[in-house]
């Protein structure tokens, strides 16, 4: 990499916008644009160029570009990737489609299952054999292997995963068969199981490696494309990616394994919002982004994320593990649902009032943009209710129509239920809020924690808009909402370090603990890591940390135990015991005496040092601003428009203070104050908004 003290620019491509920030010293630069759904990179070349041009910054000046994206995920959302196979253990080609044989439903007869990415026609076998232990059973047939190949080429497939029986311990079948698969047709894309996951458990694995396979031409013809658009465009620096555990890393690894960029963009949301919460001194937030597409959830404590190891992605059921397709990669942990300012809304058959999943996105987007969407969606409720200034939107860029949105939710909503325009406006309001407060509740319950007590953090470009509802439903009683909170993602992937992860399953009993096997594990995991990390920070002081997965023997999951960062002995044995014991305590009371303790998985992260800070302090003295206007805002609990005044953010200085309701307006978004919050501008500029004692 360049040198970082040069000028530095994040990019978020969301589902309706692109988002970009671009930091020269202490300055920094927004601006939003339409996302180009059908050529991204256009959209990316555009807000690049609007944003340096306002900045007075040449291209060649830039030292790094941060990009997130949804593209992945889209992708795997809408079934849109590569024609992919996958080659398997003779007899076990079915496994990514009897999945676990539970069921997410108990008593649904007509339950729903996700299609595997890869149909059975294209899943096929391979004779050989490898145990648990990595011993080889049935050697490599090569007749087998011939004849799949033959296969690939006459269906002519762009992409293979190949995925065998215990790979994880032993990956010399599955390197064997890549390399003639990779020989014989040179055009196709090759993911091995053992090289994307390679921990225990079929399902997960092939899951995993067969949608590494199905995203690997897609984002590598994006990346490539996009990389050559930027240096024709005079941009001579690097480009690193965001990955969805939190920490960014090179083209080339991207290009690998772009299943770690499934969930690239919310991750720099949640890295935004952790940075916010350390700059802060804050223990316990929410973090609440939402778009245009969808909204993201996340609880941070102590300025971190909370992670996992896995996750599911394309989930049928809203709400219910292990409707979705699970993909065993780091990930930052979050709720994400399909509640965003472009979200639909319709009157379903029940007379009932239902937002999204599905959105309008940037094309045609919603009725108010005048690109000729038809349907309402929460965007436009919101112009309609008064919360959104047609002609400031965007920073007057886009001119929004009023009387088309007003006609949407009157047709569509309004007169389907008897309902007056601002009541069916109401309406979509209160459900989108109702559907991101419930998701919120779920999360937390999930992981055993009270949102009551925690600060809610609101970015996005339509979160501040909404935030003071969702709180109030959440029983929360603080925001925050930070300066650009508005490309809020775009800032966090500034804030990311260069980071990577590397995982091995390798099973070890504490009772056998070998104190070599394990440093000779951790070395050639460091040295993995260390060789992508340094593709992105060549100088830096790298920061190692080390997990291991452990259980007692016999149950069928596992906790996660940090480890110290040195050379093990044997002695370590019982420092292990001690440490996996406190692990276990806290989650479930109390440890189990007597059963043997082993682990399953290793696990090394290396970073670099974080660039930048979010914002400097500046003095604050209390007072009382002048509004720059008013403007009529409909009032859920009267059920009227009021005449509130609108503030514009820009000129408001730290220390003034306003009583809801009001609206505090900038270029990104707006800020709703309701009627039980009040608000003032803190020492970094930010929002923070208070609820008044009832």
């Amino acid at each position: 990499m360049t040198s970082l003290r040069k000028a530095r620019i994040g990019v978020d491509i969301g589902g309706t916008f692109t988002d970009v920030a671009l930091e020269v010293g202490h300055r920094r630069f927004t601006a939003k644009t339409l996302t180009t759904s059908r050529a991204p990179e256009e959209g990316v070349l555009a807000a690049m160029r609007s944003v340096i041009a306002e900045a007075g910054v040449d291209p060649g000046e830039l030292g790094v570009v941060i990009h997130g994206t949804t593209l992945a995920t889209n992708a795997l959302i809408e079934r849109k990737g590569a024609k992919t196979a996958l080659l398997t253990t003779e007899g076990f080609r079915d496994v990514v489609e009897i999945r676990h044989e539970n069921r997410f439903e108990q008593y649904d007869v007509n339950i729903d299952l996700p299609l595997p990415l890869v149909p059975r026609r294209r899943r096929l076998p391979i004779r050989e054999r490898i145990n648990a232990q990595g011993e080889v059973l049935q050697d490599l047939d090569e007749r087998s292997v011939g004849q799949a190949i033959d296969a690939l080429a006459a269906e002519g497939i762009e992409s293979v995963a190949i995925g065998f029986l215990h790979s994880f311990t032993n990956p010399a079948h599955e390197r064997r068969v890549g390399d003639v698969v990779a020989r014989a047709l040179p055009g196709v894309a090759v993911t091995l199981s053992s090289d994307v996951s390679p921990e225990m458990r079929e399902y997960e694995r092939f899951s995993t490696a067969c949608a590494n396979a199905y995203l690997q031409p897609l984002i590598g013809r994006y990346l490539a494309n996009l990389e050559r658009e930027l240096q024709q465009a005079g941009f001579r620096c690097p480009m690193l990616l965001m990955t969805s555990g939190g920490g960014i890393t090179s083209v080339e690894t991207a290009i690998r394994f772009p299943v770690r960029l499934v969930e690239s963009g919310p991750a720099g949301g949640a890295i935004f919002a952790s940075c916010v919460a350390r700059q802060n001194g804050l223990d316990e937030v929410v973090s609440f982004d939402m778009g245009g597409t969808t909204s993201k959830i996340c609880l941070i404590d102590k300025a971190q994320p909370q992670t996992a190891r896995a996750f599911e992605v394309a989930r049928i059921y809203r709400f219910l593990k292990g409707s979705g397709l699970p993909l065993r990669i780091p990930v930052i942990e979050m709720v994400e649902i399909g509640a965003g300012g472009g979200s639909i809304a319709r009157v379903d058959a029940l007379g009932r009032i239902v937002v999204g999943p599905d959105s309008a996105g940037s094309d045609p987007g919603p009725v108010c943009y005048g690109q000729g969407g038809a349907e309402p969606t929460v965007t436009d409720a919101d112009v309609v209710l008064g919360r959104i200034d047609p002609a400031a939107f965007s920073g007057g860029k886009m001119s929004l129509d009023v009387a088309n949105a007003q006609r949407a939710a009157d047709e569509r909503i309004g007169s389907k239920l008897e309902l007056a325009t601002e009541h069916a406006a109401l309406g979509i309001s209160e459900i989108v809020d109702e559907n991101m407060a419930n998701a919120a509740r779920v999360h937390a319950i999930e992981s055993g924690k009270d949102l009551r007590s925690r600060t809610l953090i609101a970015f996005g470009g339509a979160a501040p808009l909404h935030a003071a509802r969702v709180a109030e439903k959440l029983g929360i009683g603080r925001i925050l909402v930070p300066a650009n909170a508005g490309v809020g993602s775009a800032i966090g992937l500034l804030r990311a370090p260069v980071a990577y992860e590397v995982v091995r399953g390798r099973l070890m009993r504490l009772s056998g603990f070998d104190a070599t096997a394990a440093n000779r594990l951790f070395a050639e995991m460091r040295d993995e890591a260390e060789a992508i990390v340094r593709r992105g920070a060549p100088d830096a002081a790298l920061t190692e940390q080390r997990w291991a997965f452990m259980r007692y023997r016999g149950q069928g999951h596992e906790i996660d135990v940090q480890l110290p960062v040195r050379e093990f002995i044997a002695a370590d044995k019982s420092a292990m015991t001690e440490l996996f014991e406190k692990g276990y305590r806290r989650l479930y009371s109390r440890p189990i005496p007597g059963i043997e303790i082993e682990i399953l998985s290793w696990v090394l992260a290396l970073s670099a040092p974080s660039e930048g800070e979010l914002a400097k302090t500046v003095p604050t003295k209390p007072h009382k601003p002048k509004p720059d206007g008013y403007r009529p805002v409909f009032d859920p609990d009267t059920g009227e428009f009021q005449k509130v005044p609108i503030f514009w953010r820009p000129d408001l200085e730290p220390g003034a203070e306003l009583a809801g309701p009001a609206v505090i307006a900038e270029d990104e978004t707006s800020t709703v104050i309701s009627p039980l919050f009040d608000a003032r501008i803190d020492r970094f500029g930010y929002i923070e908004l208070t609820r008044r004692e009832i």
